[in-house]
């Protein structure tokens, strides 16, 4: 067995960016040349490895190379300069359900993309079952896909592609396909890949996801690579180089809504020093500090606050039921401050969101969802997941 499962030797691919086009042979006659165009380098001269049993991660902005680089991996993409060798079957979670025909039924179609993907019959019939139950479609199986709807699509094309058993899975942008139970069912499978020792490349913008998800992370930009190391490394250095292109992202998601009858006029992280931050260290203090406003008077309203990741999932959230005085009747402007000895989470990429409810928390006066982003730096490297758990490890020695 070779010393790597996928080996990338300076690697390019070219594209022709055409400016125009000769739409018949006439046209290309008369205009006496072929349509104008310049290349454009997808992948410039990229080089990296990946052990057996790795997981590692692809990241970049839009246009950087990332599915490019995967296809090269999986064949759809031939380099035009370099080498790309792979030691094992790969099954590829690229554009899921790509490959189905419409006319035919999702039974016929599991068949159809299984002998694609390169499982022979046999398997396919023992795996089926499975293949159904993991995709949830046991009522439609039978229905043309033509009448799925998309979420159905790609739920089993994401089933059949993680039953091939590859020792090679390479996955782009799929880790959010479905609804909520399925991105579990689907996380749970990538992490059963990773329990079993197969080689996982993965590329996402979820850039918490693929923290917890990898050990390594490789960097394109402009098609070239920048950076390649331990995954929290990669992540602060590209964070900290994009800032500006994440802020811009930072306003399109955040999200507001309410009755209006309250409004969040201020929402601040504080660090230990007092100072506003968008960083702070693993374990350290930090303090949130939110200023509403009343538009009428509110009986007993809550504030609530919380912190979750990019991907959504809520990691801690509190309300002003734990404050030393309660808000009341609240008819003009209050601050809440809510003080954190020590923040407990490990290195990664948050939100803070705060809202404003009546008693109840049914009816909501002022929601700010994703208002504001913060990173969390950690120093200990020997601690991974997403919470900083206080242990203290003993080893004793046993005479023989």
């Amino acid at each position: 067995m070779s010393d790597f499962a996928i080996t990338v030797e300076s690697v390019s691919k070219n594209f022709r960016l055409y400016h125009e086009r000769n739409r018949y042979l006439k046209a290309a006659i008369l205009r006496g040349r072929r349509a104008r165009y310049e290349e454009f380098w997808a992948l410039d001269d990229v080089s990296f490895t990946v052990d057996h049993g790795a997981t590692v991660g692809i990241i970049g902005s839009n246009g950087s190379g990332k599915s490019t680089m995967l296809k090269c991996l999986t064949g759809i993409y031939r380099p035009d300069k370099g080498k790309v060798s792979i030691n094992g079957n790969v099954a590829a979670l690229l554009e899921l359900g790509a490959g189905f025909h419409p006319e035919l039924s999702g039974r016929e179609n599991i068949y159809l993309n299984a002998a694609i993907l390169g499982m022979s019959k046999k398997d396919a019939d023992r795996q089926f079952d499975s293949i159904v139950e993991f995709a949830g479609l046991e009522r439609f199986i039978d229905t043309a896909v033509k009448n799925y709807s998309s979420g159905m699509t790609v739920r089993l094309g994401f089933s059949i592609a993680a039953h091939v058993e590859p020792e090679i899975l390479l996955i782009d942008e799929v880790l959010s396909v479905g609804d909520q139970q399925f991105q579990r069912k689907s996380s749970e499978k990538i992490e059963e890949f990773r329990r079993e020792g197969r080689t996982i490349v993965v590329v996402s913008h979820s850039l918490g996801a693929l923290q917890q998800l990898c050990k390594e992370i490789v960097w394109l930009e402009k098609g070239k690579l920048k950076m390649r190391g331990p995954a929290a490394e990669v992540i602060a250095a590209y964070t900290g180089d994009s800032y500006s292109q994440h802020a811009a992202k930072d306003a399109d998601l955040r999200e507001r809504w309410g009755t209006e009858e309250a409004r969040i006029n201020t929402i601040e992280l504080r660090d230990a020093t007092g100072q506003i931050a968008t960083r702070i260290d693993t374990n350290s203090a930090m303090q949130i500090r939110t200023n509403i406003t009343a538009q009428t008077t509110l009986r007993a309203p809550v504030i609530k606050v919380y912190i979750s990741k990019l991907d959504g999932l809520v990691v801690w959230s509190s309300t002003s039921h734990r404050a030393d005085g309660k808000v009341g009747n609240m008819q003009e402007s209050v601050t809440a401050t809510i003080d954190i000895p020590q923040l407990p989470l490990l290195e990664g990429t948050y939100f803070l969101s705060v809202a404003c409810t009546d008693a109840t928390g049914t009816t909501e006066y002022d929601h700010c969802q994703n208002w504001v982003r913060f990173d969390v730096h950690q120093d200990d490297v020997f601690e991974e997941g997403l919470v900083a758990v206080p242990s203290t490890w003993h080893i004793d020695r046993q005479p023989k």
